[in-house]
């Protein structure tokens, strides 16, 4: 399975750090938030990984180079502008191939990578819901037996990790959008599966949060 790990945005939350440094390389303990991924998918065994560029992208190809250290191929999707997370995914297509891949948010931490499912003819996404943080006390989608649902009881928040069949973008006509209402659109077609994950997990999307994420990690080590 291939993955991808979005990287283009232009992290205005955490300015002043991401006027000069690209979100992804924002380091916690000494280690960017992008290694922490790398690391994660190597260690399930996921070889190919494609990280789209725009914001700083040059930086991000200078630290990391082809991945060869951490036993990885990696692949860049360039864009002249930041095409949104859909729009980053569907113009990374050509590299992620015909198969089911990985999204994962280059701004959240994650202790590890939950499980993956295989993912069945009639679905096109599955993705993992979390609890509720401070900053997101409403919650995103809710889930009734496994499918994903825009509002009901129980609501969680998507955590920014999802699996995704290459069909789920073939309808979309534009080159830049959110990934955000395409999920919507597909859940009301229930395409979409979920389950709530329950590691610690954390969206890295502000200084006060960064430095919250910092002490956990200096606490752990």
């Amino acid at each position: 399975m291939k993955a991808m790990i979005l990287a283009a945005g232009r992290g205005e939350r955490l300015r002043p750090l991401t006027d000069h440094v690209p979100k992804p390389l924002v380091k916690v303990n000494e280690k960017s938030l992008i290694q922490y991924h790398i690391e994660n998918l190597a260690r399930i065994g996921v070889q190919d990984i494609v990280i789209n560029l725009a914001w700083l992208g040059d930086k991000i190809i200078h630290a990391l180079g082809s991945g060869e250290q951490w036993g990885v191929r990696l692949h860049y999707s360039q864009e002249e502008t930041a095409l949104d997370t859909g729009g980053g995914i569907k113009h990374a297509l050509p590299l992620l191939g015909d198969a089911p891949f990985l999204v994962i948010n280059g701004d959240i931490f994650i202790d590890e990578l939950p499980s993956l499912p295989a993912l069945k003819q009639e679905q096109q996404a599955y993705v993992w819901l979390v609890d509720n943080p401070t900053h997101n006390p409403r919650g995103d989608f809710c889930l009734v037996n496994e499918k994903v649902k825009t509002s009901g009881y129980n609501m969680l928040t998507f955590s920014g990790i999802g699996l995704y069949c290459p069909s789920f973008f073939s309808q979309c006509e534009d080159n830049s959008f959110p990934l955000g209402p395409l999920l919507r659109k597909k859940m009301e077609q229930n395409t979409v599966l979920g389950t709530h994950m329950t590691t610690f997990w954390c969206d890295v999307g502000t200084i006060d949060r960064l430095d919250a994420l910092e002490k956990r990690l200096a606490v752990d080590a």
